[in-house]
């Protein structure tokens, strides 16, 4: 799925011949893909601005991204479900009186469908997490007529581990996903100290794995786009 302007803000858009349209500066692009590889299925959503960045996207797209980087860092003990911790990635927009009306995440099989149960993350989400579950992590907001902002990895449920002075082993996430998030869009006046640091580490791996894969003209470009805050 591929949605510019106010199409993006559709959360289940497809395009039609009535609906296509063409993409303008200044407008966010909301673009949801993945596909079936011998070593995986994938499912990845990314905005970027084209063009010049609109200004009243910044906050809520740097709202989704403290989402994000919260549910990626977040540990819970064992025998939690999917929607024991759906609300951690909400938690920033709902301080700013903002939310997304789909889950969180769904869990993704190979060679199945790209939402394959019986684990997800949201409110309908039952089935304990358990070490090994491959999820989407994928917070959005999406403002009617405007714009969409979604951000989507996917994540494994790792094994469990108990923290230096720990009582309960603990499990948390590991994301799999490897592709730049548009710098431009974020205010990193928002981000605390230990958000920075997560996403400058993640554009850093980005950066390590992607660059040998890819032409030297891209490679430049990958670096920008993966330079730190």
């Amino acid at each position: 799925m591929c949605g510019a302007g106010p199409n993006g803000a559709i959360v289940h858009y497809r395009v039609t011949e009535a609906s296509n349209r063409v993409v303008a500066p200044g407008e966010l692009l909301l673009v949801d893909s993945g596909g079936q590889y011998l070593d995986g299925t994938t499912d990845i959503t990314r905005t970027v601005a084209v063009g010049p960045v609109p200004a009243e996207a910044i906050r809520p797209f740097t709202l989704v991204l403290k989402g994000v980087i919260a549910m990626s860092r977040a540990r819970w003990p064992q025998g939690l479900a999917g929607r024991d911790i759906d609300a951690i990635a909400r938690a920033p927009l709902w301080q700013a009186g903002l939310d997304y009306d789909h889950g969180t995440g769904h869990g993704v099989g190979a060679y199945l469908g790209v939402h394959e149960g019986p684990q997800n993350l949201s409110r309908r989400g039952i089935e304990p997490l358990l070490p090994g579950m491959i999820l989407s992590v994928e917070p959005g907001y999406y403002r009617d007529g405007a714009f969409g902002i979604r951000t989507e990895n996917l994540v494994i449920v790792r094994p469990p581990e108990t923290p230096e002075g720990g009582e309960r082993p603990m499990l948390g996430f590991e994301t799999l996903t490897l592709a730049p998030i548009d710098r431009r869009l974020v205010d990193a006046r928002l981000l605390d100290a230990r958000e920075r640091a997560w996403l400058d580490a993640y554009h850093a791996r980005v950066l390590t794995a992607l660059s040998p894969l890819v032409d030297t003209e891209t490679a430049r470009w990958l670096a920008g786009a993966c330079a730190p805050l």
